[in-house]
């Protein structure tokens, strides 16, 4: 037996422990590969000759005379297929005896035979077995047909039975076999690798989906799709079981492909801008034709069908063609439903890829684009347009291929029914409550242009719909009028082309609208592509060698952000620095500095001069960038890890202490914008991440403003001067100590640098320069220094660390972090977001009402067409009645059209209205913890997207789903009714389609959530490089934000494309079972005797029957659609019940409309968590601000001063004490009444898309000589009358147009204009130059001089004119005294901070 086994397979080395051949087991026979898998096949490929030489020469029996009829006559169609076959099978015997001859003059052997199976490729055998099957198939089925006809059975039946069962065996076989061919060359191996460890290519994390390596019937059947639809009913799918994109379906790919083709035709004609679209035309022809042709083929098939109806009713009148027609026509009819199929699902599928990749593409355009975008085009497109770009534009545009193909099918599907017929015939100031209002505004004018749009679509809806009525009155008048007589044949023959035709005609508005939509989304992602980009190349050139020796040269040069302006940013710069050259850079508010940084990175327009810029660059921005994820991650900013230079930095920028601090050291997660550090902690995390890059150049502009005077000192010691020793530094700083240190100053104003010289010799002949000194010595106050201690102050060393409570940091307690995974619902949902939406402004009412209109209108359609075959061919009753009954039938029930469109139109506008309401007040009334842990993008995602859908999609969907449901089962009704004797095959055939769709949206729902979730990482990407472009480009890490970025969009276009295959495995089942149905319906006609039926019921039936697949389809895709779209109802449901902050307004205890009259303060025993399962971030502080007093707060940086001012205004509430103001205890009146009596200049400013004036006075409470005199006040008169439109001067997003120090002055703007009781100062003057700062304090002790100030501040000279100074350190309260007594206690913290704040000054006077 071995030697047997070895002569075929070949001699093998493989044995296990008890000697027996590896490959002589049942698992081996499974595999393809294997020896015994070859013989089986071999051994059925014998027994299917043998069976074939059977019933070739086996004599037909005379007892079935239609067995003779095949031999009387062979047909073309016969002769054709007999060649064809003939000659395949010629070929295949050619190939394998040509392979056999190979084989014997290499080896002079044909042994062993188990190399014969590897000969063919997959594709050619599979198709040969399919059409094994498929002949067998038809064979086996005309046998057992006659066997029952006959009632006997004949041997070469029980041939055709057992050829079918081979057939099923080879391609079982054929199939199945090579699963396992391309996993490995050893064949042992194979099994090892995927069966030994348990786990399957879809289990790896990273698995590429089984589309790429599917065979064409795998394609054509979605077979691929098994895997994945089995595993989403066994568990709940996540993202790591969600397989990628094949290669060529990915977002690079795609990109790279279409920048390849745009290049090309720019070098065609380089003067002309090649089309956007074109070049997206010629990326995705292929797969655009190829869905076409799908389309075609679906259109001829679907047209098929009423011709087959006319030969239905002319064999059931008796008039056959030929013998037997009636049940080719059965056969028939399966096979062209079953095409019809086949080809839709695979043109719907092929568009959905096109739009996907389509969607990727200009995704990364559009996000490549903002990276390089001008300041210009910036003024153009806000953020949120970017935003909406790639959430809104670019999806809309995807959506557009699905739809292309129908708007030229269904113009050809109608032209081939006319030839068918011719031929058959805010938080803090309390301005919520506002802006809630401005946005309910803003909505009122969206709904009405909803209300239009939804209006006009009931209107289209209802106009289609009742089309086919129109139609059918103008056509059955007109067969009267022309006396054309009516008959059951030319009647229901054009019945079912218009049944045929109806749903494409419904669907025209909806691709019009598409079509539109998409030219709109297109015509603005084109203008943004097209918009003008920043040329950093220009400026930043690499270094060709060591000796360059200039770091930066700067000639002559005038720079201007803006277009065409008559006064540069810039004016007259000349700068040269050397290669480890310091230079500080100084100045008032607005004078250029942070422009001149912004200069050097290449992001002003330079209008004349050159700049230029050799080697790397680190660039610490004023406004700190924190990207959302791990510290550890925002330090290393995309490079390798080295751990001994990590620590070093870690170490220089003082963040050691912190990292131990916080829960998870330096891995702990940052929310977005960093809203969990504070402010100190953002700005060392941002040096830290300049440190570690390691660059030549280093732009740091003022990045001591936001810590205390102590961490300063470190910073500058061990950052500044120690680990930046060697390196280029430009710095920007209101910091004068600083300044002898270095080796240039740049003293500069109003755009131009005044003088450029070391200190000492700045101070000597430049009286601008010494004034800006001798304001520093007046806010100082050093004179009453020196009244209290003359001794020098210890220098603070340069390597202390401090010990520091991180009072945000504690908002992660241990074990978790802040920003959690989003949220999604898992599992079946069941109906409840169905209930969810129509529980909204009675909802359920117009719900039911449209169904009921819709279910009537059905019914009538149904009387209408049973009226037409009952009296047809009735000679009792006219033709003018019957045209007339039929006509006012189809025109009552077309008034049923148009309750159902109203009824669904108020149904959405209704609950759409609820739904936003319903989640604007409760994103309005969230806490701040809330925005603290939830990324904007999420937020907006909801708003955007997700209302949208609410708004346009859901109530249409909603409506046509059950419509479409109503009438599929209504065709299925109409069949049963008049061939009652299905309901054997349909019944069991319906149960099976309603499991297939319950295993199918166990994955599909499942899909389509994490298709939602993963959108909102795009848009979290998308707005943190918007806010972060800068930076960015500063560090040239545009590239690695691109791939991520790439990486985002696959991870989101992922589900979405299995989604959508999905729904084409199910609708594709789902149609085989209607066709199964549909087939035997026509079966069972002709089965049963003749006048079984009359030809006009049987033409009725027929006609409902072949619109079953449509019917189905788009039952099936309303569905589904639904099904998807409703996930955005619980997407809003998850934001509409967030835990809100305390009522606005408590009306039985609301303060006295003067409150507070005094201004007295009083915090008892105050404690503060920012979780329930958190430590204290204060530890019961005492003590009382006397009405009128000016309070002081210091402390090192987050020692819990800011939290202790968020206590104030209950931003976090209180979980022991409280704070008495005037009496009155704050956390028992309402939040409005509360923050709208105080003013507060908070530590970053935050400023509106708008004009100067709607920042300074959004609720437009004040005239404009009031809102002058207050920008006269904050010191901002002057740069907004040097603007054109003074008061109505535009501010961009965020500010950005304005410098940090004049945004904290526009809030100092707002305070004024307020004249609130009390005053809150949150490090308000961090980002203002000392004289400035000197005219705002004297301006704020002038016009709040009665009023209550609390100055929290790093300036220690800010809070030496206080009436008392609290000190806090680590959550307690210290000392809390009048300054100068504090400074003369021993061991004060606060005389602490004051010498370490001098001692830096002192001994840069002596420098």
């Amino acid at each position: 037996m071995v030697d047997l086994w070895s002569m075929f397979c070949g001699a093998s080395d493989c044995t296990d422990s008890s000697r027996k051949f590896c490959g002589a087991n049942l698992v081996s026979a499974a595999l393809s590969s294997s020896c015994i898998n070859h013989a089986l096949i071999i051994s059925f490929d014998v027994l299917l000759l043998i069976l074939f030489l059977a019933i070739f020469f086996s004599r037909p029996s005379s007892k079935f005379p239609w067995m003779h009829a095949q031999t009387r006559g062979i047909s073309g169609l016969q002769l054709i297929s007999a060649t064809f076959n003939g000659l395949l099978g010629l070929s295949y015997l050619c190939v394998g005896i040509w392979e056999l001859v190979r084989e014997l003059r290499k080896t002079h052997s044909a042994l062993p035979l188990h190399w014969w199976g590897k000969v063919f490729s997959q594709a050619p055998l599979r198709l040969l077995s399919i059409l094994v099957f498929l002949f067998s198939g038809i064979a086996c089925g005309f046998s057992l047909v006659t066997a029952i006809l006959d009632k006997e059975v004949s041997f070469s039946m029980g041939l055709y039975i057992l050829s079918l069962i081979g057939a099923c065996l080879l391609l079982l076989c054929t199939y199945k076999g090579y699963k396992y061919e391309d996993s490995t060359e050893n064949d042992l191996s194979a099994p090892l690798n995927g069966v030994a460890s348990g786990k399957g290519k879809l289990d790896s994390v990273g698995s590429v989906t089984t589309f790429e390596k599917a065979g064409f019937i795998s394609k054509m059947s979605f077979w691929w799709l098994n895997p994945l639809m089995k595993r989403g009913k066994e568990k709940t799918l996540e993202d790591e079981d969600i397989p990628n994109l094949r290669e060529e379906d990915r977002a690079e790919s795609c990109y790279l492909l279409f920048v390849d083709i745009y290049n090309k035709r720019k070098q065609v004609d380089p003067l002309a801008q090649p089309s956007v679209l074109k070049t997206i035309l010629l990326c995705h022809w292929r797969e655009i034709f190829t869905s076409g042709f799908f389309a075609f083929l679906k259109i001829v098939t679907v047209s098929a069908g009423p011709l087959l109806l006319k030969a239905f009713i002319q064999v059931a009148e008796g008039k056959e063609s030929f013998e037997y027609e009636g049940y080719v026509l059965a056969v028939l009819l399966f096979i062209s439903k079953n095409l019809e199929s086949l080809s839709q699902r695979q043109w719907y599928f092929r568009s959905r890829l096109v739009g996907v990749k389509v969607r990727s593409l200009l995704t990364a355009a559009i996000y490549k684009k903002q990276l390089r975008l001008s300041n210009t085009a910036k003024l153009m497109h806000s953020s949120g347009e970017i935003m909406n770009y790639v959430t809104v534009d670019a999806y809309r545009i995807g959506e557009f291929p699905f739809w292309f193909h129908q708007t030229w099918t269904t113009s050809l599907q109608l032209i081939f029914a006319l030839l068918i017929l011719y031929r058959a015939v805010l938080k803090l100031y309390a301005w919520e409550s506002h802006f809630k209002k401005v946005i309910e505004n803003l909505r009122q004018v969206e709904e009405k242009w909803l209300s239009a749009v939804q209006l006009r679509k009931a209107y289209n809806s209802f106009l289609f719909w009742s089309t086919p009525v129109l139609v059918s009155a103008t056509t059955f008048g007109a067969c009267y009028f022309l006396g054309i007589p009516l008959n059951a044949s030319n009647v229901f023959t054009f019945v079912a082309t218009l049944r045929l035709v109806q749903d494409p005609i419904r669907s025209i508005p909806e691709v019009i609208g598409v079509v539109i939509q998409a030219k709109v989304s297109f015509k603005r992602i084109v203008k943004f592509l097209e918009a003008p980009e920043l040329d950093v190349a220009n400026v930043r050139q690499k270094c060709l060698g060591e000796n360059t020796s200039r770091n930066i040269i700067i000639r002559s040069a005038c720079l201007s952000w803006e277009e065409n302006s008559l006064k540069p940013s810039l004016r007259n710069i000349n700068l040269a620095v050397r290669p480890g050259e310091k230079v500080a850079i100084c100045g008032e508010v607005g004078s250029g500095k942070s422009t001149l940084l912004a200069a050097i990175l290449g992001e002003v327009p330079v209008t004349c001069g050159t700049v230029r810029v050799h080697g790397t660059i680190a660039y610490v921005s004023q406004s700190a960038w924190i990207q959302t994820g791990s510290i550890r991650d925002n330090i290393l900013f995309g490079s390798p890890m080295d751990y001994q230079r990590y620590q070093q930095t870690l170490e220089k920028c003082s963040l050691v202490k912190d990292f131990e601090l916080l829960p998870h050291g330096d891995l702990t997660e940052i929310g977005e914008r960093g809203v969990n550090l504070s402010g100190g902690q953002k700005q060392r995390i941002q040096l830290a991440r300049a440190l570690y890059q390691n660059a030549d150049i280093y732009l740091l502009d003022d990045p001591f403003s936001a810590v205390d005077a102590h961490t300063a000192t470190s910073l500058f010691n061990d950052y500044v001067m120690g680990a930046l020793t060697g390196k280029t530094l430009l710095l920007v700083t209101h910091q004068v100590d600083f300044l002898p240190a270095f080796d240039c100053v740049l003293f500069m104003s109003d755009g131009e640098i005044l003088n450029a010289a070391p200190y000492h010799q700045l101070l000597a002949f430049s009286k601008e320069f010494q004034s800006l000194v001798d304001a520093h010595k007046e806010t100082a106050g050093s004179e009453r220094i020196s009244e209290v201690t003359s001794s020098p102050s210890p220098k603070a060393p340069n390597k202390e660390i401090r010990k520091t409570y991180s009072e945000k940091g504690s908002k992660a307690s241990a074990g978790d972090q802040l920003i959690k995974q989003e949220e999604r619902e898992v599992g079946d949902t069941g109906f409840r977001p169905y209930i969810q939406y129509l529980n909204q402004n009675k909802g359920f009412l117009f719900f039911s009402l449209a169904a009921f209109s819709h279910l009537t209108f059905v019914i009538g359609q149904i009387s209408q067409n049973s009226w037409m075959a009952a009296n047809v061919d009735n000679p009792e009753v006219s033709t003018l009645k019957l045209i007339v009954v039929y006509l006012v039938i189809g025109f009552s029930s077309t008034f049923l059209l148009l309750s159902r469109s109203l009824s669904t139109v108020v149904l959405g506008l209704q609950s759409s209205k609820s739904l936003f309401l319903q989640l604007l007040n409760s994103l309005f009334r969230a806490p701040m913890a809330f925005y603290d842990s939830t990324p904007l993008g999420r937020i907006l995602s909801r708003v955007s997207v997700d209302l949208s859908i609410v708004d346009l999609d859901v109530p249409f969907n909603l409506i046509f789903s059950v419509g479409a449901t109503i009438n599929f089962y209504s065709s299925l009704v109409v069949l049963i009714v008049v061939t009652w004797q299905i309901l054997v095959v349909s019944i069991p055939l319906v149960y099976l389609a309603i499991r297939l769709q319950r295993y199918y949206f166990a994955s599909a729902k499942e899909l389509m959530r994490i298709n939602g979730t993963t959108k909102s990482f795009v848009a979290n990407h998308l707005a943190e490089s918007l806010a972060g472009c800068m930076t960015i480009r500063a560090f040239e890490q545009e590239e690695r934000f691109f791939v991520k970025n790439l990486e985002l969009v696959d991870t989101n276009a992922s589900p979405f494309f299995h989604n959508f295959a999905a729904n084409e495995w199910l609708i594709q089942r789902l149609e085989t079972v209607s066709a199964t149905v549909l087939a035997s319906s026509a079966l069972c006609m002709v089965l049963l005797p003749p006048g079984t039926f009359s030809s006009g019921f049987i033409g009725m039936a027929l006609s409902y029957g072949l619109s079953l697949n449509m019917s189905l389809v788009f039952s099936i895709q309303n569905q589904c659609t639904l099904a998807n779209y409703i996930i955005s109802v619980e997407r809003l449901n998850q934001y509409m019940h967030i835990p809100s902050e305390a009522p606005e307004v408590i009306e039985c205890n609301r303060p006295p409309t003067n409150w507070p009259i005094v201004g007295k303060v009083e915090i008892q025993d105050l404690q503060i968590k920012y979780r329930s399962d958190g430590p204290l971030v204060l530890r019961g502080i005492s003590c009382t601000f006397e009405g009128g007093h000016k309070i002081g707060i210091v402390g090192r940086t987050g020692s819990g001063k800011t939290t202790l001012i968020g206590a104030l205004f209950r931003l976090v509430e209180p979980v022991g004490g409280r704070i008495l103001v005037d009496g009155i205890d704050i956390c028992t009146i309402g939040l409005h009444d509360l923050r709208s009596r105080f003013g507060i200049i908070p530590q970053d400013p935050t400023l509106f898309n708008g004009t100067v004036r709607y920042n300074l006075d959004p609720l437009g409470q004040h005239t404009d000589p009031e809102i002058w005199e207050v920008l006269e006040k904050c010191q901002l008169k002057d740069a907004i009358r040097e603007k054109e439109e003074g008061l109505d001067s535009l501010v961009v997003e965020d500010g950005s147009n304005w410098s940090m120090g004049q945004r904290q002055l526009f809030c100092l703007g707002r305070a004024l204009l307020r004249r609130s009781k009390i005053l809150v100062l949150d490090e308000a003057t961090a980002s203002i130059d000392n004289a400035t700062d000197l005219i705002l304090q004297k301006t704020i002790r002038a016009e709040f001089a009665d009023c209550t100030v609390i100055t929290v501040a790093h300036r220690i000279p800010t809070v030496m004119d206080c009436t008392k100074v609290l000190a806090i350190s680590e959550g307690k309260l210290v000392e809390y005294d009048e300054p100068m007594e504090l400074m003369k206690r021993e061991g004060s913290l606060f005389g602490k901070l004051v010498k370490e704040y001098w001692s830096h000054y002192r001994s840069a006077e002596l420098q």
